[in-house]
């Protein structure tokens, strides 16, 4: 079985996308939102929390762990990589990864930007990932710190995300016209891809045209290669498989059902689970 964890809803987008390309596995998700944002959190809170899910989707029979949380991929994977999991027994991967080794070949200008939460710019994560790849790469963060509440509130397609929108792109591009490649550095935004082309493809603002890079399809194609490359967690993680999803939630499992219809193309039943379960795990 896969484990995938997000603070909340905007994991589901990435799920989506797994599900679609690897369809014949189990998946549990697991959404943390009860404790959700985890973008304005510190370092050892989000580690803590993380480390928890971890430990739990692990108990749960999970033999392979995806953080679909742009903040929990940038402040704790690697900890939790180094220190607190045996390779042998569980792997856990992120989205941030995937995500860099696509940009560099996208880009003509050598300039990003990364659109995210205060968390992850906080933390650099995009910048030295993308900057290992690439020295040459000149790379612009914007904070969007509206988006996501709009997005949960199902605002996100009315005309009042409209400003919000075009506040942070103009301040992103005002800082760097040269800029041609923008990552939606959080597994939120995707929801509002539409309005950032459309209001992209309308500006003058920039020389070039600005493409925009999505997390689902490409994290989708990483582990479908990663899995390819690793045949033994492949296996394990396949073990008594028949293609089933699970959803948890530290929240309301009502709310998260009805939410979750924002993110994904069905309809979900989705179950509670205390986070002090999670905790003691």
């Amino acid at each position: 079985m896969i484990g995938i964890f997000d603070s909340g809803y905007g994991g589901l987008t990435i799920l989506n996308h797994i599900r679609q390309r690897l369809p014949e596995y189990d998946y549990l998700y697991l959404g943390d939102n009860a404790r959700a944002p985890y973008g304005t959190r510190s370092f050892d809170v989000i580690y803590e929390y993380t480390l928890e899910a971890v430990n739990y989707l692990q108990k749960r029979g999970c033999q392979l762990i995806i953080l679909a949380c742009n903040t929990a991929s940038a402040k704790a994977l690697r900890s939790i990589q180094q220190n607190d999991i045996n390779p042998d027994e569980i792997r856990v991967l992120g989205v941030i990864r995937p995500t860099v080794e696509v940009v560099p070949t996208r880009t003509r200008t050598k300039h990003i930007g990364i659109l995210a939460t205060q968390g992850t710019v906080a933390s650099e994560s995009y910048v030295i990932e993308l900057q290992k790849q690439d020295p040459e790469l000149v790379i612009t963060q914007q904070a969007c710190p509206m988006w996501v509440p709009l997005i949960e509130c199902g605002e996100h397609m009315h005309e009042g995300a409209d400003y919000f929108v075009e506040k942070y792109l103009t301040e992103l591009l005002a800082r760097d016209p040269l800029i041609d490649t923008i990552i939606l550095g959080c597994t939120h935004y995707p929801l509002l891809q539409e309005k950032i082309e459309a209001f992209l493809a309308n500006q003058s603002i920039s020389a070039q045209s600005v493409s925009v890079v999505a997390q689902g399809e490409i994290v989708a194609e990483s582990l479908a290669d990663y899995l390819e490359r690793h045949q033994d967690i492949a296996e394990r993680a396949m073990a008594g498989s028949r293609g089933s999803c699970t959803f948890l939630t530290t929240e309301s499992a009502n709310k998260f059902s009805d939410s979750a219809s924002i993110f994904l193309d069905e309809e979900i039943l989705a179950k509670h689970i205390e986070y002090s379960v999670i905790s003691q795990t």
